[in-house]
């Protein structure tokens, strides 16, 4: 038998060290004890293994129904012979003989380590998975420890986790035994514990590394609303204040860049641009195009979230980025389409719009270019509102009397009459191809008809002829 104090000296150590309650290793014992025995006596006895809890002894019995005549010995005995065994414990129906376990004991030993072992061991893969699991999106601490088909294994302390190559940064280069921040992206069972997906691409590694930087984010003073990636090259972090009083952006700065330059360092050189939040859209559409400062935003459609941003000549690549990375990462921060044009690209599309107009305007008839270019500053550029106009309303302008009025809206009621015919034309014509491709399809189906007919008349003649011979 086990010395009491050393048996709950080990199942004190075992609990505290592995987590196993005291009572369940008592279990597992006594389950080790009866297969122990059974390997020794017999896979047919009926043996049972009791461990006193208050004085820590283990008693095993060799348990044997009592029967008027004995058809099984191993699991048998008659009334007369077990009241010959005096140091059994008998009942109306029962004999536990008590069984000698030094007799098996090198056996219950290794069989009770076994299933110690293989209970720690799931115990441990159990444990490990409760304490990272709630940990997903959390940023962690690891050593590089080596590579594995590319994918980079990093020692996490009681754990290994793994970062594939789609959650590693191209131009990132690590070596074995490197400190690494990673954020955990996933945990999920597997057949050898817990597993383990770390990433350094996820937009949230650059939310955590702002949070452990910037104290105010901690504390909630600071809010991050959005962040957007090109990992390894570029994020643009939104920002907002919950205090008036404290500037978001400046906050995550820090003095002279003390607090974000520590996060581009542990990025490795990614740029950050720091974007403040605003509930006006065009304030922060301008602002998501940091570090450009856009001269004028125009919502054009509320409805398909378009807008076109206005930035300085010098300012246009900028504003851009190469090969347009910052206005996509503004556009996916936004949810908004953005058109960005310069000053002279502006310009030359105005010059282009006007020079359109009167263009249009000249075609009217009565209309020459001096005309056009007084109804055009004069703001009726617009041929349908011209012809849906009074002659009166084009009086005003210098140099057109009533009559030149009255041409003038006559003009562009003809001018879009004929346009309007010309469309339906347009559209007849279309119609009519269409028809005549149908009936041609159709001609060279009848076309086809007969030939197709004759083909089938000759096979016809003949099949009567194979029959025949067939039938010959």
């Amino acid at each position: 038998m086990f010395n009491k104090n050393e048996l709950s000296q080990a199942l004190e150590q075992i609990e505290r060290d592995k987590g196993i309650p005291k009572e369940e290793i008592l279990r597992m014992i006594e389950h080790a004890l009866v297969s122990a025995y059974r390997k020794h006596a017999g896979q047919q006895v009926n043996v049972e293994a009791v461990i006193d809890t208050t004085s820590e002894q283990i008693k095993a019995y060799v348990v044997k129904a009592i029967v008027d005549e004995v058809k099984n010995p191993a699991l048998e005995i008659t009334k007369a012979e077990a009241k010959k065994i005096h140091n059994g414990i008998l009942s109306d129906t029962h004999l536990k003989i008590p069984v000698d376990a030094e007799e098996f004991a090198r056996i219950a030993a290794q069989t009770a380590k076994q299933v110690l072992i293989q209970k720690i061991r799931e115990t441990e893969r159990e444990s490990l998975y409760e304490e990272f699991k709630p940990k997903e999106g959390v940023l962690i601490n690891g050593v590089v420890q080596r590579f594995n088909n590319r994918n980079m294994i990093v020692d996490l302390g009681r754990a290994e986790g793994v970062v594939p190559v789609r959650e590693q940064i191209r131009r990132e280069k690590w070596s074995v035994g490197d400190r690494i921040r990673v954020v955990i992206l996933k945990v999920e069972k597997g057949p050898r514990g817990p597993e383990v997906i770390l990433s350094r691409t996820h937009h949230d590694l650059v939310r955590r590394l702002f949070e452990q930087e910037v104290p105010e984010i901690y504390e909630k003073t600071v809010e991050v609303v959005n962040v957007v990636r090109e990992p390894g090259l570029r994020s643009k972090v939104v920002v907002r204040s919950n205090n008036p009083k404290v500037d978001p952006v400046g906050a995550c700065v820090g003095v002279k860049g003390s607090r974000v330059r520590p996060i581009i360092d542990d990025l490795q050189g990614e740029r950050i641009d720091l974007v403040s939040y605003s509930d006006e859209k065009a304030v922060y559409i301008a602002n998501s195009l940091s570090p450009v400062k856009p001269l004028s935003v125009t919502v054009t459609s509320h409805e398909n979230k378009t807008a076109e941003v206005l930035v300085s000549n010098d300012q246009l690549s900028l504003a851009i980025g190469k090969g347009g990375q910052n206005v996509r990462l503004a556009a996916r921060l936004t949810g908004w389409q953005i058109d960005v044009r310069s000053e002279a690209q502006k310009r030359e599309a105005s010059a282009a719009s006007a020079a359109a107009q009167v263009s249009a305007l000249s075609q009217l008839e009565n209309v020459g270019p001096k005309t056009a270019e007084i109804l055009k500053k004069g703001g009726w550029s617009d041929v349908r509102r011209i012809a849906s106009s009074q002659p009166s309303d084009l009086t005003g302008l210098s140099g057109i009397g009533l009559k030149t009025a009255e041409k003038i809206v006559e003009s562009a009621k003809a001018y879009l009459q004929m346009q309007q015919a010309e469309a339906e034309d347009n559209t007849a014509s279309s119609e009519e191809e269409e028809n005549q491709s149908t009936e041609d399809d159709v001609e060279a189906s009848q076309e086809a008809s007969p030939q197709a007919q004759e083909k089938q008349e000759d096979s016809s003649e003949e099949q009567p002829v194979s029959s025949d011979s067939d039938n010959a």
